[in-house]
């Protein structure tokens, strides 16, 4: 008869030299990553179908796919992939097996919806995964919820009010306000404004506003693992303004900012012009810039890096990250779509899943709604 205490002690002996010669911790404990399939017509399936059937990814966490299970295989079948989808009903029923993708199938949307077509029920099934999983999250069923491209338009149709998934998670989670932190080759990049005509952008560019915009970031700085963050501020002007030759926001709005921020004891620096201060944040000296709009910050994350580019939502009580780009309508049912962006931001999920004690502290316990 075999003794059941030497077995357990055998059992976690090899999980400890499993962990000493991988340097990950077994597989049971790595973190559980609810990754959502967004808009069947689009790209998403296609990219977590590759991204959850990948070695790589498997070895940094466990990735459970939300969605539909006939969207999922239709998927696979594009891609060609060797593994089977395998259906459950909720996290605690995934098992994570070899060569299997477990799906949490949420039976909205079929596998037959036309590739590449705004389409309401696809809008449906794209809300319903964000929904669930973000509840699993809130839950603590999941450590973190890693999400494919939706298609605003698609979800529109299908009832939804909001602008996107920024603005979904905020409402799911009860969160007071959420932020868009991209992850760039270690840099962090923050937003004053987000979706807005640049001209609009520029008229809510207020001393408070980016007062408002610099404490948080450097929280969100804190909460991601910066004990001492640096933040650089970005000006908005060619050269800075140039003295208010080229402009006065530089003095008028910016300036004042940072010296409030710096009289509070935060190492905040600017403003910087923007022509050097996203280069001046790769090379070190910055932990994170503030830019104030849309474009200011994605054009030179996307240049250095853009399937490597990923977003962060800040100020949910749960971890998100997710692809930064859209669904591709162009790209979907080619099966050449690549899943760089999806991989990348599977592997921050699984990194940054450290964090979550932080993300709970600094943003609160929300109930789903």
């Amino acid at each position: 008869m075999t003794d059941t205490t030497e077995t357990a002690e055998t059992a976690e002996t090899a999980e400890t030299a499993e962990t000493t010669r991988s340097g990950r911790p077994p597989a049971g404990q790595l973190p559980l990553l609810a990754v959502t399939l967004g808009d069947p017509a689009g790209i998403g399936p296609e990219i977590t179908a590759r991204t959850l059937a990948d070695p790589a990814s498997a070895a940094l966490g466990r990735g459970l796919a939300v969605g539909d299970a006939a969207v999922l295989r239709r998927a696979v079948e594009l891609c060609g992939l060797d593994v089977r989808v395998n259906p459950v009903g909720g996290p605690g029923e995934a098992r994570f097996a070899p060569g299997t993708i477990d799906v949490w199938d949420l039976g909205v949307a079929p596998g037959d919806l036309p590739w590449g077509r705004v389409n309401a029920v696809a809008g449906r099934s794209a809300v319903a995964a964000v929904e669930a999983a973000t509840r699993a999250a809130l839950a603590g069923e999941v450590d973190a919820v890693v999400t494919s491209p939706i298609n605003k338009e698609a979800i529109w149709a299908a009832g939804s009010r909001h602008l996107g998934h920024t603005e979904m998670l905020g409402e799911l989670t009860g969160a007071a306000r959420v932020d868009t932190m991209f992850v760039v080759r270690g840099l962090k990049i923050f937003f004053t404004t987000r979706h807005l005509a640049l001209r609009k952008a520029l008229d809510q560019l207020t001393e408070d506003r980016v007062a408002a915009s610099i404490r948080h970031a450097v929280t969100a700085l804190r909460v991601f693992g910066h004990e001492a963050p640096r933040l650089a501020v970005a000006a908005v002007n060619p050269h800075g303004g140039e003295g208010g030759h080229f402009g006065d926001e530089e003095i008028t709005v910016l300036g004042p900012a940072v010296a409030g921020a710096v009289a509070d004891g935060l190492d905040v620096t600017g403003p910087v012009p923007a022509d050097a201060v996203f280069h001046q944040g790769l090379e070190g000296r910055f932990d994170g810039v503030l830019s104030h709009f849309h474009d200011q910050g994605h054009i030179p994350a996307k240049t250095v890096d853009f399937a490597g580019t990923v977003s962060v939502t800040v100020g949910l009580p749960i971890l998100r990250t997710s692809v930064d780009h859209g669904t591709a309508f162009d790209l979907a049912g080619s099966g050449r779509a690549s899943h760089a962006t999806m991989a990348a931001a599977f592997r921050a999920a699984a990194d940054l899943s450290r964090c979550t004690d932080r993300i709970r502290a600094a943003y609160g316990t929300a109930v789903a709604r």
